[in-house]
């Protein structure tokens, strides 16, 4: 592309096909197009100037977009008698598309994701230009690495590579200090579709924002979303965040929660900070909060049970099968047979299914699953929630750490400590 705009046609391209084009005035170079500065226009931002760097010791020009005669890949031309009138630097309060839109994280408010912007999409209409698109794609990325040649390659061969942009309408600039971005249509665009995001998405959204971005985002929110946003929150970003928040609006959202909802978090907390919360609240339910939150602390074994279904390996699948009934009327867990030899030791564990689906004359230890996941029984119940909801099982072995089986824990009694 020789040239992209003469302002006399409608014309289109992207960020990265300007930056970096030699600047030309009266036919003599002056510099290189850096960046261009945009003014929030409604939803689209419309570019106002072109910032051009100049050789050392030379200042920079900061040129309005109606002085811009012709603006390629290969050169920008000026037309301007004289470019003394337009050395300068812009003010802190503008925003620059290369230095303050590229790279950054956005949310992609039509899919509800973090992504980053790799180029931004320019159109001309009427003789303005306008920032109307964002690019996510790998393809951008390449462009953006001088792989040009390349990206439009892999364009044609992969799906992972095709383009990816959306209108500038959804995407919510996502600056380091976004209390004083000034892009103030798009944090009203962004205000104005929060209400519309599940907790569950958002709770992903703010999990990968820095801290201020993150407390920014979330004090947009109102109670209800809060709360239910909150309990959401992995632990390691609910503790960053309570941190940095106002203890009583803290008080506030765990007050709607119910106590086993208040118990998990406030126990991701350092005890001085929860005790100081649950001062603070009104919940009707303090009481059980304070209990679960002691619970928390109890180690496992103390709600293992030791009515389980043991087996040895060398056995076959139809001499368990047909005594399982008489060992499942004095078992707490039948889900599962727990593979352990003469010593107790844990070797594997068969489930139910597994077992019935099995040829008769399979041995257990030719069907178990020997990479058990367990708890070791000095865990706390905290941990055990944390393993039960990662792994999804019905039912946990406690072992010691030499594989001796002591109990087995279900997940139907950690969770009846919420309730």
């Amino acid at each position: 592309m020789n040239t992209f705009i003469n302002k006399a046609t409608e014309s289109s391209c992207f960020l990265s096909d300007l930056i970096g084009a030699k600047v030309l005035v009266r036919g003599k170079k002056v510099g290189k197009l850096d960046d261009l500065l945009i003014r929030e226009h409604e939803k689209i931002p419309e570019v106002t100037h072109l910032i051009v760097t100049r050789p050392f010791g030379h200042k920079s020009l900061l040129v309005p977009f109606e002085k811009v005669d012709t603006l390629g890949q290969d050169k920008v031309v000026l037309d301007i008698p004289d470019i003394t009138p337009f050395e300068g630097e812009p003010e802190e309060t503008q925003v620059l598309l290369k230095d303050h839109i590229l790279d950054k994280k956005v949310i992609d408010l039509d899919g509800n994701e973090i992504d980053i912007v790799y180029d931004v999409k320019l159109v001309l209409r009427n003789r303005k230009l306008y920032a109307t698109d964002v690019d996510f794609s790998k393809y951008g990325l390449l462009k953006r690495l001088g792989l040009r040649y390349v990206a439009k390659f892999v364009y044609h061969l992969a799906e992972v590579f095709k383009k990816e942009t959306i209108s500038w309408a959804y995407v919510q600039p996502l600056p380091e200090r976004i209390g004083s971005f000034k892009g103030n249509v798009k944090l009203n665009i962004l205000k104005e579709a929060l209400p519309e995001i599940h907790p569950v998405d958002l709770a992903d959204i703010l999990e990968e924002l820095s801290e201020e971005q993150r407390l920014a985002i979330f004090n947009e929110l109102g109670t209800e979303q809060a709360s239910d946003t909150l309990e959401e929150i992995e632990p390691r970003v609910q503790r960053s965040l309570i941190s940095s928040m106002d203890k009583e609006r803290v008080a506030d959202l765990i007050d709607e929660m119910t106590p086993g909802q208040a118990a998990d978090v406030l126990s991701a907390l350092p005890t001085d900070e929860a005790d100081h919360i649950l001062a603070l609240m009104e919940h009707t339910e303090t009481g059980k909060i304070e209990s679960l939150l002691e619970n928390q602390d109890e180690t496992i074994i103390n709600l293992a049970t030791k009515h389980f279904i043991r087996m040895l390996p060398g056995m076959t699948t139809d001499l368990v099968i047909s005594a399982f009934r008489k060992f499942a009327e004095e078992a707490d867990v039948v889900d599962y047979i727990y593979v352990v030899d003469h010593d107790e030791k844990l070797e594997g564990v068969v489930s139910l299914p597994e077992l019935l689906m099995a040829k008769p004359e399979s041995h257990l230890q030719d069907i178990m699953v020997t990479q058990v996941i367990s708890l070791e029984e000095t865990d706390t119940i905290e941990a055990a929630k944390e393993k039960f909801s990662r792994y999804h099982f019905d039912a946990l072995p406690v072992t010691t750490p030499d594989d001796i089986i002591r109990g087995v824990v279900t997940y139907r009694d950690i969770m009846e400590l919420d309730h």
